[in-house]
């Protein structure tokens, strides 16, 4: 079959590699059809994840078709449509039994793409596979589907849940990307009284713009200063990093008001500066965090009632064969525009 292979820092190919097959007994194989790319890709081909070998097949986000389950999968069968999670859990050690399915013991976590072979492929080998993919409902089609793969319960839960957003309260959200859009979707399900945008790049104020945003600062703008003075001085509620360097976690820190909330999405590569001789009498909550996509369920519920759109952070569609073609686009979205490229088993419409 043909995947996606990391080589190294800034090596990749899309090459020939043998099929995966059943190790273990609760193991499935599953024939991707849809399958999309993250910017959490473009950091372990940046080097900043140590931990994902070469000769790694990249990605954790798809939707496929079961075509084989080993011996101890009880919940799929043959011919299921389902989408794989970003997060593996075993669903018996401590912190599978609470929910923390990002921290699985037992083998689990994030672990597609990173220490085992990934999605980025004709098939993939999923393990545990009961606990580590859902189900879509008849009439939700893959790409809806898809988006809740990582990008949607990343940002509802590390970002507005952990970052305690509420009704009537002032988020400002840092980096405009589709972890960054995907939170401003989130933070609206709560009604906040206003949600800011901030990102270098215009194409990317726009879609934050589009997606909900109601107000936007850009390159060149004094964010803590346009922040404060659009909040009486205070301050957001809710501070949201969704771009993983030094500077924005700081930024985000610095507009946050005191008693506020600075949830942190971003993938770091480099440390940060946490300055608690200016922090430590703010009363600031500081939280990260690796999703855990308890909310999956939750959300693929919205989607199936019509209640949660994800059709907009579509913007660029490709055969799987034409992987590098895509890796391109997606990795220049200052000249593309891209937000989430997707690619299908068959040709995509024209």
């Amino acid at each position: 079959m043909k995947a996606l292979v990391y080589e190294g820092p800034g090596r990749r190919s899309w090459q020939d590699v043998a099929r995966p097959r059943i190790q273990s007994a609760t193991d499935a194989i599953v024939q991707v059809d849809a399958v999309t790319i993250c910017g959490t890709d473009l950091h372990i081909l940046k080097g900043d994840v140590p931990t994902a070998e070469p000769g790694r097949i990249l990605g954790h986000e798809a939707v496929g078709t079961v075509v084989e389950t080993g011996s101890a999968v009880s919940g799929l069968r043959e011919g299921d449509r389902v989408l794989v999670s970003c997060i593996s859990a075993c669903g018996r050690c401590r912190y599978c039994r609470q929910g923390a399915f990002g921290q699985c013991l037992g083998g689990g976590g994030w672990i597609l793409g990173h220490r085992v072979d990934g999605t980025q492929a004709e098939f993939v080998r999923v393990p545990f596979a009961d606990t580590s993919t859902h189900r879509i409902p008849e009439g939700v089609d893959d790409e809806s589907v898809l988006m809740l793969a990582d990008i949607l319960p990343t940002s509802y839960e590390v970002g507005v849940l952990n970052g305690r957003v509420n009704p009537g309260d002032t988020v400002v959200i840092v980096g405009a990307g589709p972890i960054g859009l995907a939170a401003i979707t989130a933070a609206r399900l709560f009604s906040p009284r206003r949600i800011i945008a901030v990102d270098l790049a215009e194409p990317r104020l726009e879609a934050a713009t589009r997606f909900g945003a109601d107000t936007v600062i850009g390159a060149g703008a004094d964010a803590v200063a346009a922040v404060a003075e659009l909040t009486g001085g205070l301050g957001a509620d809710v501070a949201i990093e969704a771009v993983g360097v030094p500077e924005t976690f700081e930024l985000c820190t610095r507009m946050a008001r005191p008693g506020g909330h600075v949830a942190n999405i971003g993938v770091h590569g480099r440390p940060a500066t946490l300055h608690l001789e200016e922090l430590w009498i703010r009363n600031l909550t500081i939280t990260t965090g690796l999703v855990d996509t308890y909310s999956t369920p939750t959300l693929l519920s919205m989607i199936t009632a019509g209640r949660l759109d994800t059709s907009p952070f579509i913007t660029h569609r490709f055969a799987l064969a034409d992987m590098d073609k895509a890796y391109e686009v997606f990795s220049r979205p200052q000249d593309t525009g891209a937000l989430k490229v997707v690619l299908t088993r068959t040709e995509p419409p024209a």
